[in-house]
């Protein structure tokens, strides 16, 4: 079991590294207000969620205790960085305050996941 919950975590990290990386790819772009979102963030925001279910039912079998609020808490932001991305996917140009909540957001995914403990 525990080599299914570590693949699955690497999965998760594979997914967040998607997102981010694809929001530090058009910093460059959000500064000159042409920022899109690239299809690697949809990908990585769904990689992250089908993962992190997995994750946390793959602990809860396995009787690890399991943060309710911190994993609410976390999937509450995955969500609405998902809908911003699959609602803005197709357009050519994103709204800079728009594309750098998204970043925020993520980044503040990234803190929970690894300050709170």
């Amino acid at each position: 079991m525990r080599v299914l919950i570590d693949v699955f975590v690497a999965l998760h990290i594979i997914g967040i590294a998607a997102l981010l990386g694809g929001f530090l790819t058009q910093m460059k772009a959000m500064g000159a207000g042409t920022a899109r979102f690239v299809p690697g963030m949809l990908h990585g925001a769904l990689t992250m969620l089908v993962t992190g279910i997995a994750l946390v039912g793959l602990d809860q079998a396995d009787d690890h205790p399991v943060n309710n609020v911190k994993i609410g808490i976390k999937l509450l932001i995955l969500v609405v960085i998902l809908g911003i991305v699959y609602v803005k996917r197709d357009e050519e140009k994103v709204e800079k305050g728009l594309f750098a909540a998204v970043g925020g957001l993520t980044v503040v995914n990234i803190f929970i996941a690894t300050l709170w403990t």
